[in-house]
């Protein structure tokens, strides 16, 4: 095996001292513009990484923040993260990030391993944790944006929007478009907290409305994709007919049961949540809810900038659901 290369080889093939290269890879202007490309190209060649974990542990600064996202292959999360990370790698911060499968326990387990790794913040998907999670960030004391949610109790700032109240949008538009015998598809009890949100404020939505109470219809285990949505159309299939329309807990699952109930020549309405670019793009387009993913990752991004310098952000950033008709209602 080939032996690392050390902050020694760097300085011995450069001419300086071990103390310069660190300087230099530290952008300490005490070191020359020109030693300082030298050093740099010179590091580049040899592969060497600076170890920061010495500057870290002197400064108590990690210089990156700590991100955890219920998934990575969602596509309005990863709008969210796109815009907090671009935000942030121009303030020369990096993130950690780690996905908790919309699951509080494992989100317990990811939020001890990077608190061990000292974040200077710690960016979380949604209002929901475990009590030991709650405990270790209060213990550790560090900023705290919890996004894609309004929650009661916040542990620090929050940016995103109230799931229950969205819904009483899309009910809304539903009713007046004479739809009264509803249902809503999502992830079975217990997994995608945000989606139950949804689903409390769809039935909660139908009461005020006079309509029939909301039947649920369980997809599968957190988190639903188009493939359950289908897979559920085709299991019910002409049992769909008993509705006017079937609201989904995301434009996936939506796309998933529109694609099945063509499949099969069922004419119901369809409804999604998120305004994902299938929506847009499906035939006939789905009827939707814009919650404005990407500005949720760049007010998180405002709201941790200002901390860091020093300032006091708003306690609660909040994006408004706006209802994004189609063809299917």
């Amino acid at each position: 095996m080939k032996a690392r290369v050390t902050m020694r080889d760097v300085a011995d093939a450069v001419g300086v001292s071990p103390m310069t290269v660190s300087r230099a890879l530290r952008d300490d202007k005490t070191v020359s513009t020109k030693t300082r490309a030298r050093i740099r190209a010179v590091a580049d060649d040899l592969g060497y990484v600076f170890d920061t974990s010495a500057q870290a542990f002197r400064t108590q600064k990690s210089g990156f923040v700590a991100v955890t996202l219920p998934s990575i292959n969602n596509a309005n999360f990863a709008e969210t993260y796109r815009a907090l990370s671009d935000a942030m790698a121009e303030t020369g911060m990096q993130i950690l990030l780690g996905a908790t499968n919309y699951r509080i326990e494992r989100e317990e387990a990811l939020v001890r391993q990077l608190l061990a790794r000292n974040p200077e913040a710690l960016v979380m998907t949604g209002g929901f944790h475990t009590d030991a999670t709650r405990n270790m960030i209060a213990a550790r004391g560090l900023p705290v944006v919890e996004m894609w949610d309004l929650p009661g109790d916040p542990l620090g700032h929050a940016v995103g929007f109230s799931n229950a109240n969205a819904m009483e949008i899309m009910l809304a538009h539903l009713a007046a478009t004479g739809r009264r015998n509803l249902a809503f598809i999502g992830a079975s009890e217990g997994g995608d907290l945000r989606g139950a949100e949804r689903r409390a404020g769809a039935i909660t939505a139908a009461a005020k409305l006079g309509l029939p109470p909301v039947e649920v219809l369980a997809a599968g285990d957190a988190p639903v994709s188009m493939r359950h949505g289908a897979r559920l159309a085709a299991q019910l299939a002409r049992n769909l007919t008993r509705f006017d329309a079937l609201m989904c807990v995301s434009d996936p699952v939506a796309f998933g049961v529109l694609c099945e109930c063509r499949r099969l020549g069922i004419d119901v309405a369809i409804t999604g949540f998120g305004h994902f670019e299938v929506a847009a793009i499906s035939q006939p387009r789905i009827t939707t809810l814009d919650v404005e993913a990407r500005r949720i990752g760049q007010l998180t991004a405002d709201t941790l900038v200002t901390i860091f310098n020093g300032g006091t952000p708003a306690d609660v950033a909040s994006v408004a659901a706006t209802l994004v008709p189609g063809d299917t209602t």
